[in-house]
């Protein structure tokens, strides 16, 4: 039974790592209805950017404001360049220059910092905490728990934006209808702008996160994919969804890993959180906490 436990607040210590990049996605998808195929290539760049800054002498903190900066502008950009021209198209012309944005801001990362792997360190290694593991014998890592507690701060902030602030409501007015929120003078444009600025710094959280424990490389953008069971389990327009489904796969990876995987001769933690959401997707096509949608014909 300790083990059970710690492989489960192992799995849900690193859902939570999961949430943070699909915060990124529902932030978009939630305002404008697409689907940014681009988030994972933007934490990659967040990362690289804030590690390459690090490189050249700066202070972390120094760097990582810097990095808030210019993720902030890139989201401006590619809102106002990427976005805006699409407005009314098909969805499908939006999720296309999203993937073809992905392969501009992997080059456009590269080509200014390099393409070497990077170590990236926050002052708090991946060790387990010896008080918990002498009290209770449990190997928590200190790491992990560090990241949870970043994720819930930035999970309450985000909350208190779209619940409290001016921006926030008219944020989720656009969310609900954009010819209404049009109709009643909400900037839809700027509201879009204030969003993909939000998603930049998100992605840059997750970037440093998931670039201290694996380091800073190009495989960070390959969090994409991994998010997406996520979404499709909490629900693309719904910011707790993204936090719930993120704890769900987490905990669901590790536990079918430990305990299923002798069956198969292991490799499930890479492949059993899509079936998963396979599932789901046939069950409840709108995810767990999404918006159930009722069409007439």
């Amino acid at each position: 039974m300790q083990f059970f436990f710690e492989v489960l607040v192992g799995g849900l210590l690193s859902g939570v790592m999961y949430s943070l990049v699909a915060l990124g996605f529902v932030l978009i998808y939630k305002a404008s209805g697409v689907f940014n195929f681009a988030q994972g290539a933007m934490v990659f760049f967040a990362a690289l950017t804030c590690v390459g800054l690090r490189d050249l002498g700066m202070p972390l903190w120094v760097a990582a404001i810097i990095t808030v900066g210019v993720m902030v502008v890139l989201g401006l950009l590619i809102e106002k360049f990427v976005l805006r021209p699409l407005v009314a198209q098909p969805e499908i012309s939006l999720f296309m220059a999203t993937i073809g944005l992905t392969f501009v801001i992997e080059g456009l990362a590269q080509i200014i910092w390099g393409s070497g792997v990077r170590k990236l360190e926050l002052g708090v290694e991946d060790m387990p905490l010896e008080w918990l593991m002498d009290k209770t014998g449990m190997a928590v890592s200190q790491f992990d728990l560090l990241a949870a507690l970043v994720a819930a701060v930035l999970v309450a902030g985000l909350a208190v934006f779209f619940s409290k602030t001016k921006v926030g409501r008219a944020l989720r007015a656009v969310a609900d209808d954009h010819q209404a929120a049009l109709a009643v003078g909400i900037p839809l444009q700027q509201i879009w702008g204030i969003v993909w600025a939000v998603a930049g710094f998100v992605a840059l959280v997750a970037g440093l996160l998931w670039g201290a424990r694996n380091g800073v490389q190009f495989s960070l953008t390959s969090l994409a994919l991994k998010a997406l069971p996520v979404l499709i389990l909490g629900g693309f327009t719904s910011v707790p969804g993204a936090i719930v489904g993120g704890l769900i796969i987490g905990a669901s990876e590790k536990l079918a890993e430990v305990y299923l995987g002798p069956f198969v001769k292991g490799g499930i933690e890479g492949w059993f959180p899509y079936v998963l959401a396979l599932g789901v997707l046939l069950i409840r096509p709108e995810g767990l906490f999404g918006e159930k949608i009722i069409r007439r014909i």
